[in-house]
């Protein structure tokens, strides 16, 4: 079993190592045994692992495809666009998630990204897994993924004016960022991806 993907795994369901133990009636120096690969679950442990987190058996044992459903796709979750102050655009993959495969047709593409911050409070929270379909435009109302200069990035609720634009936060601790119609053009201000889900895991 690939011990990375299990880390992974749990810390994106939520459990510490104790709490997995326990949900497994295993011991917590079993899960440490079994994330840093001294030791390998059998196949009804995997199982059991692969059905409290919700990943697939294949995915644990280090497959590249997801749960098997031809019925969805896996799109990347980045890290990037910060709920808050603008952050580097580009960053590795940091998880995957699955998507109807119906949302693609007609060649549309998506991306995911875990949020950083609270500018977008109280309807988004820091690291909800928002995901964007990729596009150039939106409509006034629209959060977006916006780049900003070529090189930063933000998460912002957009409104679009004859005079430029308003990347409007959620948050009223946050001032909202205006842009001239010479500035969206010249530096540029550009609409990378338009949000269409909200996926926000439990607590623990």
């Amino acid at each position: 079993m690939n011990g990375k993907r299990l880390r992974l795994a749990r810390k994106n369901a939520g459990f510490t190592q104790a709490k997995l133990a326990e949900a497994l009636f295993v011991s917590q120096s079993l899960i440490t045994a079994w994330e840093s690969g001294a030791r390998d679950p059998g196949s009804e442990m995997i199982a059991r692992l692969a059905d409290v987190l919700h990943v697939a058996t294949g995915w644990l044992l280090g497959a590249e495809e997801g749960t098997g459903d031809p019925q969805s796709v896996r799109i990347p979750v980045y890290d990037t666009i910060r709920a808050g102050i603008p952050a580097e655009a580009v960053d590795d993959v940091i998880d995957w998630e699955e998507i109807p495969k119906a949302w693609t047709t007609g060649g549309k593409e998506y991306f995911a990204v875990r949020l950083r911050g609270d500018s977008m409070y109280p309807e988004y929270l820091d690291r909800d897994v928002v995901i964007f379909r990729r596009s150039e435009c939106c409509e006034t109302g629209d959060d977006c993924a916006v780049r900003i200069n070529g090189d930063d990035a933000t998460f912002k609720r957009v409104r679009l004016l004859d005079s430029g634009m308003v990347l409007q936060p959620l948050n009223p601790a946050y001032s909202p960022l205006m842009y001239t119609a010479d500035q969206v053009r010249d530096l540029p201000v550009e609409i990378i991806g338009v949000e269409v889900e909200l996926r926000r895991r439990k607590r623990r």
